[in-house]
């Protein structure tokens, strides 16, 4: 059977079953689902909902909107919103340090309205962005634009990682010095607003009715403007070590972790993963402020600064809410607006004349299925799915934990595996028949294209949670040497003056690795693999995977130069290259003269010949 013919015969069953199906529902009389206790408020008074509402399917009950669809986004905003006013919202104040978004684009109407103020002017003394600063001042930093115009981003990102490593000084990086003075104003109203007790990012799509996408479409500025500010306070803090105001620097640090707890508290995962990053960059910080703590009180102050914040948010909790709400909108909006919605929202991206008759024959046999197909099992599908995540994450043994979240991982896998094979074959999906078969079918889709790598996030929460644990454990350690004048032998002699417990490593179950020496030290964790490669992490070479803390001999503060060259790439090494050009100059010079003797003793025996 030839190609055209295949397409024909597809379409042909599209129409068929499409008809058939238009005929049984127009048969019902409206609200006949049982269970639906949502009645048609719009013109359409006939129309029957091809859903039922209640906990197994819609999860939520309303509110609703004028043709009867569930408002997943109005019932979200009232959740993540609940008991939070204005004036506690740090997202409030943050809006006030960034302004209008720096790419000309405008956040949806009713964005401002769920967070209960005014859209911020368009100028201010706003938040300049680094890349924004770079460009226009590339005098202060000219080996970041090797081509004359290009910024090179991931130098410029290399330089802001490296001073938040370590106390420097304006001649390291001078144009990271100027940025955050230029943005000195902005920066202390970010302070202030991470000492609000609130975060709510309101979700709201662009667009309205069918011409917005639902949830999935909402717009997250301020997740990644908040990752800027916290790589800012890291090398403020930083920056200020360096000049010796030690306990500035440490309320700058503080500010980042108070900022990426509050950043946590919103709905998605998108920003629980900048949550995460601030925090970690946090946690790298604290580490380079250890070393200078002054005395052993000192350490202690600080260590129940870190005991006294917030726990960070747990993945269990985004997915129980706004990751389950994102799928269930995107099912409805399939429901309320069709195929044509679906195409908008990200089911295939290819021009319809780049489609092969196959493609089109597979589009036709999914608009048939979404017509009639049981969208009660495709919603009771997608809530199976979040059902099983949740629990697995809320599982308070990691083995078991970890065990259901593999095995998750794999059924998802398996899942787009099947979907595959099933749109590579239109026919077979209608030859499968019924209802319910189509309402897998389209609800597995849908899961496909929606369900996050929940075992990939919860990793990346475990990690920079046993890095917040080293970071405790090494204040506790500054602090038993200043009493002590050397190092514990053993963790254990920490309990209780300096910590009421210390903590196993959640990796293995077993005691965390540590290997003391007179003034310094090494302590780490064996990592997600739960192998132990001697305190190698990802920056090592060979890399590994253990969450280690390497504090060098012990330096007190006075002994550092916040003037003197640092970090810099080129000038850090030019001693060294200055030698070898001295060494290679004069290596040349020698075979020179050595091959001109050879040359000349050459010539005077042909001569004596």
């Amino acid at each position: 059977m030839s190609a055209t013919v295949r397409f024909r015969v597809f379409a042909l069953i599209a129409v068929i079953t499409y008809c058939v199906g238009l005929r049984a529902e127009q048969g019902k009389r409206p609200g006949s689902i049982k269970g639906n206790s949502v009645k048609p408020t719009s013109a359409k008074k006939n129309r029957t909902l091809p859903f039922t509402i209640g906990r197994e399917t819609t999860y939520v009950t309303g509110p609703v909107d004028k043709d009867g669809y569930v408002d997943y986004v109005t019932a979200l905003n009232e959740r993540l919103r609940r008991g939070i006013k204005p004036a506690d919202n740090a997202n409030v104040l943050l809006w006030q340090v960034f302004g209008p978004l720096s790419d000309g684009t405008t956040m949806p109407p009713g964005y401002f309205h769920w967070l209960g103020i005014h859209q911020p002017p368009e100028h201010g003394d706003y938040w300049i962005p680094q890349k924004a600063f770079l460009e226009k001042h590339q005098g202060l930093a000219p080996w970041l634009f090797p081509k004359g115009s290009v910024l090179n981003v991931k130098r410029a990102e290399g330089e802001m990682w490296q001073a938040g490593g370590g106390p420097w000084g304006p001649r390291d990086y001078p144009w990271i010095a100027a940025w955050l003075e230029a943005n000195a104003k902005p920066l202390a109203l970010a302070v202030q607003a991470t000492r609000r007790p609130y975060y709510f990012e309101p979700l709201v799509p662009a667009g309205i009715g069918k011409d917005a996408l639902g949830l999935g479409d909402a717009n997250l500025p301020n997740a990644q403007r908040c990752r800027e500010v916290g790589d800012a306070l890291v090398a403020r803090a930083m920056w200020r070590l360096g000049n010796k105001q030690v306990q500035d620097a440490w309320q700058d640090l503080l500010a980042c972790h108070r900022l990426a707890r509050l950043v946590g508290q919103a709905g998605t995962f998108v920003e629980m993963l900048a949550c995460l990053a601030i925090d970690g960059d946090a946690n790298r910080g604290d580490l380079a402020f250890v070393g200078y703590c002054q005395d052993a009180r000192h350490a202690l102050a600080c260590l129940h600064d870190l005991q006294q914040l917030a726990p960070l948010p747990t993945v269990a909790d985004k997915a129980d809410l706004s990751e389950r709400f994102v799928l269930l909108d995107a099912m409805m909006g399939t429901m309320h607006w069709g195929w044509d919605w679906l195409i908008r929202f990200g089911l295939d991206g290819k021009p319809r004349e780049d489609k092969s008759l196959g493609d089109r024959a597979g589009e036709l046999a999914l608009q048939g299925m979404m017509m009639i197909a049981d969208w009660d099992v495709a919603l009771r599908r997608a809530n199976g799915w979040y059902d099983r995540a949740v629990a697995a994450l809320r599982t308070p043994n990691r083995d078991e934990r970890e065990r259901q979240l593999t095995a998750f991982a794999r059924d998802s896998r398996a899942l787009r595996t099947d979907m595959r094979r099933r749109l590579a074959h239109p026919a077979g999906m209608f030859l499968r028949g019924p209802r319910t078969y189509y309402g897998e079918t389209m609800g597995d889709l849908l899961i496909v294209m929606l369900l996050p790598a929940m075992e990939i996030i919860e990793h990346t929460a475990e990690r920079v949670g046993q890095g917040q644990t080293n970071v405790r454990l090494a204040f506790a350690l500054a602090a038993y040497r200043a009493d002590h004048g050397w190092f514990p032998g053993t963790l254990q002699e920490l309990s209780p003056t300096y910590l009421a417990e210390v903590p196993l490593d959640p990796f293995n179950g077993q005691p965390l690795v540590y290997r003391p020496s007179t003034d310094a030290y090494l302590l780490y964790s064996v990592g997600l693999n739960g192998q132990d490669e001697g305190g190698r992490g990802y920056e090592d070479h060979p890399p590994g995977d253990d969450l280690s803390v390497r504090m060098q001999p012990w330096h007190p503060i006075a002994h550092f130069d916040p003037t003197g060259p640092l970090a810099r790439d080129g000038w850090k090494h030019l001693p060294v290259y200055v030698a070898v050009g001295i060494v290679v100059v004069c290596g040349l010079l020698l075979l020179r003269i050595v091959y001109r003797r050879r040359r000349k003793a050459s010539r005077v025996r042909s001569t004596k010949d």
